[in-house]
């Protein structure tokens, strides 16, 4: 007996190639599988925007403060905190400390919103809960800060005004 392993080919076909087809199967089973786990999640979503503009209202608050930080630090009720998934709770959220009324809140904001909103400054914002999905300022037009210019970006700039 030799201590080497004979494989014995089926119908004429390399065992490399019969790998190489089994891993080309599962993978298109798992991109279909994605596709079909991730039309539910955008329906999922796509509902609960649907409650949430139904439950909106608008309210007028001053921002005393606008920072990104985890779940556990940012004031948020013990019952918020506890509903969230336990993966998400490390990761750095939008808050916003706002006075509604006599009440100092700290307050969830969109992503896309929370660069807008000035520090503060009295603004009009449309709140569903604890989330802030959209602002409007109170006696003022909102605009987005320039952002950063990174090092490379400043010298290409210099370096084009220099070859006008």
């Amino acid at each position: 007996m030799s201590d080497k392993i004979m494989f014995i080919p089926v119908f004429g076909i390399h065992p490399l190639t019969i790998v190489v087809i089994v891993i080309l199967v599962l993978l298109i089973a798992a991109l279909v599988a994605l596709t079909i786990y991730g039309r539910k999640l955008q329906k999922k979503q796509e509902e609960t925007q649907k409650e949430m503009q139904a439950a909106s209202q608008s309210v007028s608050m001053l921002v005393i403060d606008k920072k990104r930080m985890k779940l556990k630090e940012s004031g948020l009720p013990q019952l918020v905190i506890d509903q969230t998934p336990k993966y998400m709770r490390g990761q750095k959220v939008p808050i916003v400390k706002a006075k509604v009324g006599p009440r100092i809140m700290p307050l969830i904001c969109d992503e896309k919103v929370f660069e807008l909103v000035p520090v503060k400054k009295e603004i009009r914002a449309i709140v569903s809960g604890i989330y802030i999905m959209e602002v409007k300022g109170l006696r003022s037009n909102l605009e987005a800060r320039p952002k950063k210019m990174k090092f490379s970006e400043k010298v290409k700039s210099k370096f084009s005004k220099k070859d006008k």
